[in-house]
């Protein structure tokens, strides 16, 4: 996005920051800070909730979250109880005039927000509702990327990276003969992807790995064909676009090395994953390169790098889901979004967004 529709955007989320009344000390509705309104529209959403669980949903400090509680107790919008499970926690519930203050709230905010989509033609709506779906799933999956680190692998990483490819493969049943599981190099990663014939990134967050992947010559292949290899993600780190963005760091990487031909081995059943190859332009093939040994695996696909791989906006998504979306110029977002394993489908994407397929 160039910097003058960058700062463009910026300003229009001011302005509506502005004219949702944000930047008044209460919301007028309640008569409240705004903190303790969100509080107790989570605990509405949420029906009960421990004070870290609202401290966590609002991304706020939990000394801010306590002393906002007991305001909202102290006038009696919200009722606590020892946690059975854990006495040192408290359960969080609405008390009834809680429930009441909530109601008003949520009466006066639809209307306003009626008052502004009645001035907008029914497409425009559609456009409003998607591309606000997709900024703030992007705008939540960029904070939890910021404490991820993607490096090259280490000696050091060794161990981890074998408990991570010999926890993920059994999960999508392939921990039997014929699949990467049992290759040697699972066992000392680093001395195998030596670049630039060859590279492999960690995924670390707080000093954990979690995920991984990266290419190499395809064993028995002609020259000039690299494999995209054990590229596993832990389930914490999956939906938050972190697949597309090691593919991409794998693809330029197998280029700038000098390969033509991207080519990989993975499973029918694991369709996600497939179908963010195939949002990358991978082609199906009928049978397999190479002699790996993988002989488990049973969907095989290659990339033309020579080509250039880069596709602005997968070919994944209805044709008015994709109009919407690009009429409000969140493409990069959308990429994003559309290469994510949980979303990538159309059928998916149509679902979370309210699209009719």
């Amino acid at each position: 996005m160039e910097l003058a529709r960058l700062r463009a955007f910026r300003a229009d989320s001011r302005t509506m920051v502005r004219e949702l009344g944000f930047l008044q000390d209460d919301c007028r509705p309640a008569g409240l800070p705004h903190v303790q309104v969100h509080v107790l529209l989570e605990l509405a959403a949420a029906g009960t909730l421990r004070p870290s669980d609202l401290a966590e949903r609002l991304q706020s400090d939990p000394a801010v979250i306590s002393r906002t509680l007991a305001r909202l107790q102290e006038q009696e919008l919200v009722a606590s109880e020892p946690d059975p499970v854990d006495r040192r926690q408290r359960l969080v519930t609405l008390a009834p005039a809680g429930l009441a203050t909530v109601e008003r709230i949520q009466r006066a905010a639809d209307a306003q927000v009626l008052d502004a989509v009645a001035l907008l033609r029914p497409d425009e709506v559609d456009a409003v509702v998607a591309g606000m779906h997709a900024y703030a799933r992007a705008l939540h999956r960029a904070r939890l990327q910021r404490d991820v680190t993607v490096r090259p692998i280490t000696p050091a990483d060794d161990p981890q990276v074998q408990t991570l490819i010999r926890t993920v493969m059994p999960e999508f049943g392939a921990s039997g003969p014929g699949f990467a599981i049992h290759d040697p190099e699972v066992d000392a990663m680093s001395a195998a992807y030596a670049p630039p014939a060859a590279r492999y990134w960690v995924i670390e967050r707080q000093g954990r790995i979690v995920g991984g992947g990266g290419y190499a010559a395809l064993v028995g292949g002609e020259p000039g064909v690299c494999e995209l290899r054990k590229m596993y993600f832990l389930p914490e780190l999956r939906g938050l676009g972190l697949g597309a963005r090691l593919l991409r760091m794998a693809l330029d990487g197998a280029r700038d090395a000098g390969y033509r031909t991207c080519y990989l081995e993975t499973l029918e059943h694991m369709s996600r994953a497939r179908r963010l190859y195939e949002a990358f332009g991978f082609r199906r093939l009928g049978a397999p390169l190479g002699a790996t040994g993988h002989h488990g695996c049973d969907a095989w696909y290659a990339l033309d790098l020579a080509a250039g791989w880069e596709r602005p906006m997968p070919d994944l998504l209805a044709p008015e889901v994709r109009a919407a979306l690009e009429a409000l110029g969140h493409s990069e977002a959308v990429t994003v979004v559309a290469c994510d394993e949980a979303l990538a489908d159309t059928a998916a994407f149509c679902a979370h967004y309210g699209f009719p397929e």
